[in-house]
């Protein structure tokens, strides 16, 4: 049988290719991965958690409207989708980035290789374009080695390959019972040494919770030619909505009276959101023999306005980098090396300001609403926000003998903060300043080549996260600059596993690991701060956890099947002298965790089942409160052609079958009870794709 190699699920092909290594002869699976920064690797060659997997082949008809759908099967990554426009999922791999209150966190995000995230550590995926999706690496574990500040885990995003016709166009559209309207446009082709892409698409969504109406529009390009032996990129994005209503969480009480309900300060308070962002960024990878240097530029920008329950947040961001690799072969001391040296350099540039919310108006201004205007009082926060990033590191990939690998590697790291007050009173004296916050990481791993088909693998890697601007901006005294007394945390993991393909038709991966963390980033909220989020330093943590990831192709039947174990405590967590929460689980993350897919295909024609279910989850540090576990299932069918034409695909299915009423995410730590985001219970959808081309 030939298949791709994945650690969690895997795409059936027809060719093969032979092993690199020095080992008999031997077919294998012609997978090779680039997100570890070297020159393409097979993952039996990695001594890493690594899953690759092209979720739209593997899993056919997604509808490619959000993130816990695209990765799904991905051991070891938790993704909770809140149900929420103003907010994205929280996505954690192995706990990392379960604290998120928005955004993400502690997981370094990339697009075709190109840093989503930003210098402080924080990823807005929001305008990530999910149809255009034909691939996705993760690093399922640390890698601050190699891509530096929240790098806990690595996910990069790779675009489909453009269509081989010289012109080529796909409408699609989707529609569902819980509100959701999708169109999307997209064109491509290839005209001898160039390839090109790009799609504009459009969602409304109503919600299936009150006050949850999101309004977007999206586009993403992408051009690539060869010049010589020289590869170029051109990718730009672009992502505007106007509309984000938030509904906010639920508590207890509110949750078993009417889960559809939004939470009343929220709408009171007129809570949403509307960004506009865009994206550019040039990749040229120049290839002599086993020689690679690869360098890379990047710009974006980003315009919010955000209502919230306790202020209007209002910022302008220009955020830029670079980066450069070269990955060259050498022999040292009787060994063949392979070694990478880089260097990354972000800055990111914020102004940010914040006004009293005099949401909803009255007879009687509240103090600073008097001349209040659209709800925006006086203002509360004026400041401007400087972070930049430098990093470098090397990377060395040594034979120490045939089918035996070394990787070792270390990275430097200099993240600065540097805040400009322009919001000086009598009674707010300036809060300017500057934090630098640096790390060295360190990693080291080793393989074994069992057979041509099996690997075992061990490694020990680091990694570290800084706190982000919001976070240090957010002080529980209320003072603007930069929170003083906020550090960063630092990990250290300990892994083993074993990957391979058994019984000829397969794939697995099971790994182990223990993650021992220091200062771990605590969200927390105070009584009387309307919704707002703080952050604190936990003394220690450890995570123990493990993984299996299967999957296999027999005949007309497609199955895949992830599982992760996540034992995370608190070690050391001393609040106060009376106030201890050592030997509490870490909230945000269930201890069990597993999903599965099946897909039988005949001729033109597939039926998918999907199921997933969830442990129960707490949602406090002193786990006097959870959000219970639960189980889904998904079905899903419909035709690649019909009725002979390649141009015609519908697509019908219905998510949570058995209408399982549950709790999709958890606001970790909220005051007064707020822990709740409600998923949606039975939603029916069709979507049907009209092409022209190949």
């Amino acid at each position: 049988m030939a298949a791709v190699f994945s650690t969690a699920v895997a795409t059936p092909l027809s060719a093969q290719q032979t092993d690199t290594l020095p080992l008999p002869t031997a077919t294998l699976p012609p997978v090779v991965v680039t997100v570890t920064r070297d020159a393409a690797r097979s993952p039996l060659e990695l001594p890493f958690a690594i899953s690759a997997t092209r979720p739209d082949s593997v899993r056919p008809g997604q509808r490619h409207l959000s993130l816990d759908e695209t990765l799904f099967l991905l051991p070891g990554v938790t993704v909770a989708n809140r149900n929420n426009p103003t907010q994205d999922p929280r996505i954690s791999i192995r706990g990392f980035g379960a604290r998120s209150a928005f955004g993400v966190r502690g997981v370094r995000v990339l697009r075709d290789g190109i840093p989503l995230t930003l210098p402080d550590g924080q990823t807005p995926v929001d305008y990530l374009d999910l149809a255009s999706i034909g691939r996705i690496e993760v690093i399922r574990g640390s890698a601050a080695a190699l891509y530096g500040n929240a790098s806990g885990g690595v996910i990069d995003i790779q675009s489909s390959a453009p269509p081989t016709d010289p012109f080529a166009v796909q409408l699609r559209t989707w529609g569902d019972s819980g509100g959701v309207r999708r169109w999307l446009g997209s064109a491509g082709g290839t005209i001898g040494r160039v390839q090109y892409q790009g799609d504009v698409g459009h969602n409304e969504t109503d919600g299936f919770r009150d006050y949850s109406n999101q309004r977007v529009t999206s586009g993403f390009g992408r051009v690539m030619t060869t010049v010589g032996t020289t590869d170029l990129a051109l990718e730009v994005m672009g992502y505007d909505m106007p509309l984000a209503e938030n509904p906010g969480a639920l508590t207890a009480a509110e949750l078993d009276t009417n889960r559809t309900m939004a939470d009343p300060l929220s709408v009171s308070k007129e809570a949403g959101k509307a960004v506009r962002q865009g994206q550019i960024g040039l990749t040229a990878t120049h290839t002599t023999g086993e020689r690679q240097l690869t360098a890379m530029l990047y710009g974006g920008w980003r315009n919010l306005d955000n209502p919230l329950t306790f202020a209007i947040v209002k910022f302008g961001r220009v955020s830029y980098g670079g980066g450069v690799r070269s990955t060259m072969p050498m022999h040292l001391f009787g060994l063949a090396h392979r070694v990478s040296i880089g260097a990354d350099v972000q800055r990111q540039d914020d102004d940010r300001q914040n006004f009293k919310n005099c949401n909803p108006p009255s007879a009687t201004p509240a103090p600073g609403c008097s001349a209040s205007v659209g709800g925006r009082g006086a203002t509360t926060l004026d400041q401007r926000e400087l972070v930049s990033g430098v990093g470098a590191y090397i990377r060395d990939e040594l034979t120490l003998a045939p089918g035996y690998l070394m990787n070792v590697g270390v990275r430097a790291d200099y993240v600065n903060f540097d805040v400009t007050d322009h919001f000086i009173t009598a009674d707010d004296p300036d809060d300017s300043g500057d934090r630098t916050l640096h790390a060295i990481s360190p990693t080291v791993g080793i393989v074994a080549r069992l057979n041509a088909l099996t690997s075992l693998y061990a490694n020990v890697a680091t990694a570290f996260e800084t706190p982000t601007t919001t976070e240090l901006a957010n002080r529980p005294d209320s003072s603007g600059g930069i929170n003083p007394n906020l550090k960063p945390q630092y990990s250290t993991t300990y892994e083993t596993g074993v990957k391979g393909l058994a019984l000829g038709h397969v794939q697995y991966d099971v790994a182990a690991f223990a993650t021992m963390v220091r200062d771990e980033l605590i969200p927390f909220e105070v009584p009387d701060g309307q919704g707002r989020t703080f952050y604190r330093n936990a003394g220690r943590t450890h995570r123990y956890g493990a993984e299996l990831g299967l999957s296999t192709v027999v005949g007309a039947f497609e199955g895949a099947l992830s599982y992760s174990y996540s034992h995370f405590r608190f070690a050391q967590f001393q609040i106060d002298s009376i106030t201890n929460y050592a030997g509490n689980r870490i909230p945000g993350i269930p201890l069990h965790q597993a999903e599965a897919s099946l897909t039988w295909r005949h001729r033109s024609v597939f039926v998918t089942a999907e199921g997933e279910m969830f442990g129960r989850v707490y949602v406090d540090d002193q786990n006097d409160a959870s959000a219970a576990g639960y189980h889904t299932m998904n079905l899903r069918m419909g035709g690649t052609t019909m009725f002979g034409q390649s141009w015609f695909s519908p697509v019908i299915g219905i998510q949570n079958v058995f209408d399982a009423h549950y709790v999709g995410s958890v606001s970790v730590n909220a005051s007064g009870g707020k822990y709740y985001e409600p998923a949606p219970g039975r939603v029916i959808f069709a979507g049907l794709t009209l092409a022209v081309g190949r």
